[in-house]
Protein backbone atom coordinates (compact mmCIF):
# COMPACT_ATOMS: atom_id res chain seq x y z
CA UNK A 1 0.00 0.00 0.00
CA UNK A 2 1.29 3.46 -0.85
CA UNK A 3 2.42 5.62 2.03
CA UNK A 4 -0.34 7.98 3.23
CA UNK A 5 -3.11 5.99 1.58
CA UNK A 6 -5.64 3.94 3.53
CA UNK A 7 -7.75 1.19 1.94
CA UNK A 8 -11.47 1.03 2.75
CA UNK A 9 -14.04 -1.64 1.96
CA UNK A 10 -17.63 -0.84 1.00
CA UNK A 11 -20.30 -3.39 1.90
CA UNK A 12 -23.30 -1.93 0.08
CA UNK A 13 -25.35 1.28 0.30
CA UNK A 14 -27.52 1.84 3.32
CA UNK A 15 -30.82 -0.11 3.01
CA UNK A 16 -33.01 2.97 2.62
CA UNK A 17 -30.87 4.52 -0.15
CA UNK A 18 -32.43 4.71 -3.64
CA UNK A 19 -28.94 4.82 -5.12
CA UNK A 20 -26.59 2.03 -6.13
CA UNK A 21 -22.83 2.10 -6.62
CA UNK A 22 -23.12 0.47 -10.03
CA UNK A 23 -24.38 1.98 -13.26
CA UNK A 24 -26.61 -1.05 -13.77
CA UNK A 25 -28.40 -0.56 -10.45
CA UNK A 26 -27.11 -3.84 -8.97
CA UNK A 27 -26.94 -4.08 -5.18
CA UNK A 28 -23.45 -5.52 -5.45
CA UNK A 29 -20.71 -5.84 -2.82
CA UNK A 30 -17.72 -3.68 -3.73
CA UNK A 31 -14.30 -4.08 -2.10
CA UNK A 32 -11.01 -2.36 -2.60
CA UNK A 33 -11.51 1.34 -3.12
CA UNK A 34 -8.76 3.61 -1.84
CA UNK A 35 -8.93 6.76 0.23
CA UNK A 36 -6.17 9.11 1.30
CA UNK A 37 -5.67 9.34 5.04
CA UNK A 38 -6.95 12.95 4.90
CA UNK A 39 -10.13 12.07 2.97
CA UNK A 40 -13.43 12.04 4.88
CA UNK A 41 -15.89 9.36 3.78
CA UNK A 42 -18.82 9.42 6.15
CA UNK A 43 -20.86 6.33 7.11
CA UNK A 44 -23.63 5.82 4.57
CA UNK A 45 -21.56 7.06 1.63
CA UNK A 46 -21.13 4.41 -1.08
CA UNK A 47 -17.89 4.01 -3.04
CA UNK A 48 -17.32 1.46 -5.79
CA UNK A 49 -14.37 -0.85 -6.35
CA UNK A 50 -11.24 0.61 -7.86
CA UNK A 51 -12.17 4.21 -7.04
CA UNK A 52 -9.58 6.56 -5.52
CA UNK A 53 -10.56 9.33 -3.14
CA UNK A 54 -7.78 11.84 -2.46
CA UNK A 55 -6.87 14.26 0.32
CA UNK A 56 -9.53 16.52 1.83
CA UNK A 57 -12.29 15.11 -0.33
CA UNK A 58 -15.53 14.86 1.65
CA UNK A 59 -18.31 12.37 0.82
CA UNK A 60 -21.50 12.91 2.82
CA UNK A 61 -23.97 10.21 3.89
CA UNK A 62 -26.20 9.12 1.00
CA UNK A 63 -23.70 10.07 -1.72
CA UNK A 64 -22.87 7.36 -4.26
CA UNK A 65 -19.66 7.13 -6.26
CA UNK A 66 -19.29 4.32 -8.80
CA UNK A 67 -16.40 2.09 -9.81
CA UNK A 68 -12.94 3.17 -10.99
CA UNK A 69 -13.54 6.86 -10.36
CA UNK A 70 -10.90 9.46 -9.50
CA UNK A 71 -12.13 11.91 -6.86
CA UNK A 72 -9.38 14.49 -6.47
CA UNK A 73 -8.35 16.78 -3.60
CA UNK A 74 -10.85 19.20 -2.07
CA UNK A 75 -13.96 17.72 -3.68
CA UNK A 76 -17.28 17.85 -1.81
CA UNK A 77 -20.00 15.34 -2.72
CA UNK A 78 -23.31 15.97 -0.97
CA UNK A 79 -25.83 13.33 0.05
CA UNK A 80 -28.12 12.29 -2.81
CA UNK A 81 -25.51 12.92 -5.49
CA UNK A 82 -25.04 10.05 -7.95
CA UNK A 83 -21.65 9.61 -9.65
CA UNK A 84 -21.36 6.86 -12.25
CA UNK A 85 -18.44 4.63 -13.16
CA UNK A 86 -15.02 5.82 -14.41
CA UNK A 87 -15.78 9.46 -13.59
CA UNK A 88 -12.99 11.97 -12.96
CA UNK A 89 -13.69 14.94 -10.68
CA UNK A 90 -10.72 17.31 -10.46
CA UNK A 91 -9.83 19.48 -7.41
CA UNK A 92 -12.09 22.25 -6.14
CA UNK A 93 -15.44 20.85 -7.36
CA UNK A 94 -18.61 20.69 -5.25
CA UNK A 95 -21.44 18.35 -6.22
CA UNK A 96 -24.73 19.29 -4.56
CA UNK A 97 -28.00 17.46 -3.98
CA UNK A 98 -29.84 17.05 -7.29
CA UNK A 99 -26.71 16.46 -9.42
CA UNK A 100 -26.04 13.24 -11.34
CA UNK A 101 -22.87 12.47 -13.28
CA UNK A 102 -23.29 9.49 -15.58
CA UNK A 103 -20.52 7.09 -16.59
CA UNK A 104 -17.19 8.33 -18.03
CA UNK A 105 -17.81 12.02 -17.24
CA UNK A 106 -14.88 14.40 -16.76
CA UNK A 107 -15.23 17.48 -14.54
CA UNK A 108 -12.33 19.91 -14.70
CA UNK A 109 -10.75 21.81 -11.78
CA UNK A 110 -12.92 24.40 -10.02
CA UNK A 111 -15.94 23.77 -12.23
CA UNK A 112 -18.98 25.13 -10.36
CA UNK A 113 -22.42 23.54 -10.11
CA UNK A 114 -25.46 25.20 -8.54
CA UNK A 115 -28.66 23.63 -7.23
CA UNK A 116 -30.78 26.65 -6.29
CA UNK A 117 -32.00 29.16 -8.89
CA UNK A 118 -33.01 31.72 -6.21
CA UNK A 119 -30.62 31.19 -3.28
CA UNK A 120 -31.26 32.93 0.05
CA UNK A 121 -29.47 32.37 3.32
CA UNK A 122 -31.38 29.91 5.53
CA UNK A 123 -34.18 29.65 2.95
CA UNK A 124 -34.32 26.24 1.32
CA UNK A 125 -36.40 25.22 -1.71
CA UNK A 126 -38.91 22.42 -1.33
CA UNK A 127 -37.34 20.61 -4.29
CA UNK A 128 -33.91 20.92 -5.84
CA UNK A 129 -33.61 21.27 -9.62
CA UNK A 130 -32.20 18.17 -11.28
CA UNK A 131 -28.89 18.60 -13.10
CA UNK A 132 -27.66 15.69 -15.22
CA UNK A 133 -24.32 15.33 -16.99
CA UNK A 134 -24.79 12.53 -19.49
CA UNK A 135 -22.23 9.85 -20.26
CA UNK A 136 -18.86 10.74 -21.81
CA UNK A 137 -19.44 14.49 -21.41
CA UNK A 138 -16.53 16.73 -20.37
CA UNK A 139 -16.67 19.99 -18.42
CA UNK A 140 -13.68 22.33 -18.62
CA UNK A 141 -11.93 24.16 -15.81
CA UNK A 142 -13.86 26.99 -14.11
CA UNK A 143 -17.04 26.34 -16.09
CA UNK A 144 -20.32 27.19 -14.34
CA UNK A 145 -23.35 24.90 -14.72
CA UNK A 146 -26.72 26.45 -13.85
CA UNK A 147 -29.10 24.29 -11.82
CA UNK A 148 -31.66 22.27 -13.75
CA UNK A 149 -29.66 21.85 -16.95
CA UNK A 150 -28.78 18.67 -18.83
CA UNK A 151 -25.38 18.27 -20.47
CA UNK A 152 -25.90 15.93 -23.43
CA UNK A 153 -24.03 12.71 -24.17
CA UNK A 154 -20.43 13.29 -25.33
CA UNK A 155 -20.78 17.08 -25.11
CA UNK A 156 -17.73 19.27 -24.46
CA UNK A 157 -18.00 22.35 -22.21
CA UNK A 158 -15.15 24.81 -22.74
CA UNK A 159 -13.09 26.25 -19.90
CA UNK A 160 -14.85 29.16 -18.22
CA UNK A 161 -18.13 28.62 -20.07
CA UNK A 162 -21.36 29.58 -18.30
CA UNK A 163 -24.05 27.01 -19.12
CA UNK A 164 -27.54 28.46 -18.69
CA UNK A 165 -29.57 25.97 -20.76
CA UNK A 166 -29.47 22.35 -21.89
CA UNK A 167 -26.55 21.33 -24.11
CA UNK A 168 -27.32 18.94 -27.01
CA UNK A 169 -25.45 15.64 -27.41
CA UNK A 170 -21.98 15.97 -29.00
CA UNK A 171 -22.08 19.78 -28.94
CA UNK A 172 -18.98 21.88 -28.16
CA UNK A 173 -19.86 25.07 -26.27
CA UNK A 174 -17.87 28.06 -25.05
CA UNK A 175 -18.39 31.57 -23.75
CA UNK A 176 -20.74 33.43 -21.38
CA UNK A 177 -23.49 32.49 -21.89
CA UNK A 178 -22.33 29.27 -23.50
CA UNK A 179 -22.93 29.02 -27.24
CA UNK A 180 -22.42 26.10 -29.59
CA UNK A 181 -19.18 26.54 -31.53
CA UNK A 182 -18.94 23.07 -33.08
CA UNK A 183 -19.70 19.38 -32.73
CA UNK A 184 -17.37 16.63 -31.54
CA UNK A 185 -15.79 14.69 -34.44
CA UNK A 186 -17.88 16.49 -37.05
CA UNK A 187 -15.83 16.87 -40.20
CA UNK A 188 -16.55 20.05 -42.15
CA UNK A 189 -17.21 19.43 -45.83
CA UNK A 190 -14.80 20.75 -48.42
CA UNK A 191 -16.12 23.22 -51.02
CA UNK A 192 -18.34 21.30 -53.40
CA UNK A 193 -17.07 21.13 -56.99
CA UNK A 194 -19.36 22.68 -59.57
CA UNK A 195 -19.88 19.32 -61.24
CA UNK A 196 -23.06 17.54 -60.25
CA UNK A 197 -22.56 15.10 -57.36
CA UNK A 198 -25.53 12.77 -56.91
CA UNK A 199 -24.13 9.36 -56.04
CA UNK A 200 -23.59 7.75 -52.66
CA UNK A 201 -19.94 7.23 -51.75
CA UNK A 202 -18.54 10.18 -53.65
CA UNK A 203 -16.16 10.89 -50.76
CA UNK A 204 -17.72 14.18 -49.74
CA UNK A 205 -19.62 12.91 -46.70
CA UNK A 206 -18.90 10.16 -44.19
CA UNK A 207 -22.49 9.90 -42.94
CA UNK A 208 -24.18 6.96 -44.63
CA UNK A 209 -26.52 7.67 -47.56
CA UNK A 210 -26.46 11.47 -47.13
CA UNK A 211 -25.65 13.35 -50.34
CA UNK A 212 -24.67 16.83 -51.44
CA UNK A 213 -26.31 17.82 -54.72
CA UNK A 214 -25.20 20.62 -57.01
CA UNK A 215 -28.50 21.78 -58.51
CA UNK A 216 -28.73 23.21 -62.05
CA UNK A 217 -28.34 26.97 -62.57
CA UNK A 218 -29.41 29.06 -65.54
CA UNK A 219 -27.76 32.48 -65.72
CA UNK A 220 -28.11 35.48 -68.02
CA UNK A 221 -28.09 39.26 -67.78
CA UNK A 222 -31.34 39.16 -65.81
CA UNK A 223 -29.83 37.08 -62.98
CA UNK A 224 -29.67 33.45 -61.92
CA UNK A 225 -32.30 30.71 -61.72
CA UNK A 226 -31.81 27.38 -59.95
CA UNK A 227 -34.32 24.55 -60.30
CA UNK A 228 -34.90 20.86 -59.66
CA UNK A 229 -37.14 18.24 -61.25
CA UNK A 230 -38.14 14.92 -59.76
CA UNK A 231 -36.20 11.95 -61.18
CA UNK A 232 -33.73 14.22 -62.93
CA UNK A 233 -32.55 16.18 -59.86
CA UNK A 234 -34.77 15.66 -56.81
CA UNK A 235 -34.25 12.37 -54.91
CA UNK A 236 -37.96 12.07 -53.99
CA UNK A 237 -41.29 13.70 -54.87
CA UNK A 238 -41.91 16.41 -52.24
CA UNK A 239 -45.22 16.41 -50.38
CA UNK A 240 -44.46 19.33 -48.06
CA UNK A 241 -42.06 22.23 -47.63
CA UNK A 242 -41.22 24.60 -44.83
CA UNK A 243 -39.03 27.68 -44.59
CA UNK A 244 -37.01 28.92 -41.60
CA UNK A 245 -36.02 32.60 -41.66
CA UNK A 246 -35.48 35.63 -39.42
CA UNK A 247 -33.71 33.42 -36.89
CA UNK A 248 -32.93 35.90 -34.08
CA UNK A 249 -29.80 34.13 -32.78
CA UNK A 250 -27.22 31.60 -33.85
CA UNK A 251 -28.75 29.01 -31.53
CA UNK A 252 -29.07 25.40 -32.62
CA UNK A 253 -32.27 24.20 -34.29
CA UNK A 254 -33.39 20.76 -35.37
CA UNK A 255 -31.85 18.24 -32.95
CA UNK A 256 -33.96 15.30 -34.09
CA UNK A 257 -34.16 12.46 -36.57
CA UNK A 258 -36.99 10.93 -38.62
CA UNK A 259 -38.01 7.30 -38.83
CA UNK A 260 -39.19 7.36 -42.48
CA UNK A 261 -39.09 10.94 -43.74
CA UNK A 262 -36.56 12.14 -46.32
CA UNK A 263 -35.57 15.80 -46.55
CA UNK A 264 -33.84 18.04 -49.08
CA UNK A 265 -32.28 21.11 -47.45
CA UNK A 266 -31.32 24.31 -49.29
CA UNK A 267 -30.23 27.66 -47.89
CA UNK A 268 -31.69 29.95 -50.54
CA UNK A 269 -30.16 33.07 -48.97
CA UNK A 270 -27.32 33.63 -46.53
CA UNK A 271 -25.70 30.61 -44.89
CA UNK A 272 -26.01 28.06 -42.10
CA UNK A 273 -24.33 24.84 -41.00
CA UNK A 274 -26.02 21.44 -40.82
CA UNK A 275 -24.55 18.67 -38.65
CA UNK A 276 -25.34 15.09 -39.70
CA UNK A 277 -24.93 12.10 -37.37
CA UNK A 278 -25.60 8.47 -38.30
CA UNK A 279 -24.53 7.03 -34.94
CA UNK A 280 -21.04 6.24 -36.24
CA UNK A 281 -19.84 9.32 -38.12
CA UNK A 282 -20.58 13.05 -38.16
CA UNK A 283 -20.32 15.65 -40.90
CA UNK A 284 -20.79 19.39 -40.76
CA UNK A 285 -22.08 20.84 -44.03
CA UNK A 286 -22.00 24.54 -44.85
CA UNK A 287 -25.01 25.51 -46.98
CA UNK A 288 -24.14 28.89 -48.45
CA UNK A 289 -25.63 29.09 -51.96
CA UNK A 290 -29.12 28.46 -53.35
CA UNK A 291 -28.06 25.73 -55.78
CA UNK A 292 -26.38 23.56 -53.15
CA UNK A 293 -28.78 20.95 -51.72
CA UNK A 294 -28.34 18.39 -48.96
CA UNK A 295 -30.31 15.14 -49.15
CA UNK A 296 -30.96 13.68 -45.68
CA UNK A 297 -32.37 10.12 -45.61
CA UNK A 298 -34.29 8.62 -42.65
CA UNK A 299 -32.55 7.80 -39.35
CA UNK A 300 -29.99 10.59 -39.57
CA UNK A 301 -29.75 12.94 -36.57
CA UNK A 302 -29.58 16.54 -37.81
CA UNK A 303 -28.89 19.90 -36.21
CA UNK A 304 -28.69 23.35 -37.77
CA UNK A 305 -26.76 26.27 -36.33
CA UNK A 306 -24.54 29.23 -37.27
CA UNK A 307 -27.39 30.95 -39.11
CA UNK A 308 -26.33 34.17 -40.79
CA UNK A 309 -28.56 37.16 -40.06
CA UNK A 310 -30.12 36.96 -43.51
CA UNK A 311 -30.43 33.17 -43.76
CA UNK A 312 -33.51 31.71 -45.49
CA UNK A 313 -33.61 27.93 -45.07
CA UNK A 314 -35.88 25.84 -47.35
CA UNK A 315 -36.65 22.17 -46.59
CA UNK A 316 -38.54 19.85 -48.95
CA UNK A 317 -40.05 16.80 -47.22
CA UNK A 318 -41.13 13.44 -48.64
CA UNK A 319 -44.36 13.34 -46.60
CA UNK A 320 -46.79 15.49 -44.68
CA UNK A 321 -46.16 16.34 -41.03
CA UNK A 322 -46.42 13.37 -38.65
CA UNK A 323 -45.39 13.90 -35.02
CA UNK A 324 -44.93 10.15 -34.55
CA UNK A 325 -42.20 10.12 -37.19
CA UNK A 326 -39.92 12.37 -35.09
CA UNK A 327 -37.19 10.98 -32.83
CA UNK A 328 -36.33 13.78 -30.40
CA UNK A 329 -34.16 11.87 -27.91
CA UNK A 330 -30.60 11.04 -28.91
CA UNK A 331 -30.68 7.86 -26.84
CA UNK A 332 -33.89 6.81 -28.59
CA UNK A 333 -32.19 7.56 -31.91
CA UNK A 334 -29.28 5.26 -31.06
CA UNK A 335 -31.73 2.59 -29.94
CA UNK A 336 -33.58 2.89 -33.27
CA UNK A 337 -30.28 2.20 -35.01
CA UNK A 338 -30.02 -1.07 -33.12
CA UNK A 339 -27.34 0.09 -30.69
CA UNK A 340 -24.94 1.31 -33.37
CA UNK A 341 -22.96 4.40 -32.30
Amino acid sequence: MTRGVVAYNFRGARPDSPFSPTSSGEAAVNDGYFAHAAALIEPGAAVGAGTRVWAFAHLLPGSVVGRECNICDNVLIEGGVRVGDRVTVKPGVQLWLGITLEDDVFVGPNATFTNDLFPRSKAYPEERPVTVVRRHASIGANATILAGTTIGTNAMIGAGAVVTRDIPPNAIVAGNPARIVGYVDARANAPLPRAVRTTVGDGLLRVRAARLLDMPVVSDLRGHLSFGEFDAHLPFPPRRYFIVYDVPTKEVRGEHAHRRLQQLMICVKGSLSVVLDDGESRDEVLLDRPNLALHVPPLIWTSQYRYSDDAVFLVLASDVYDAADYIRSYDEFLAALGGRG
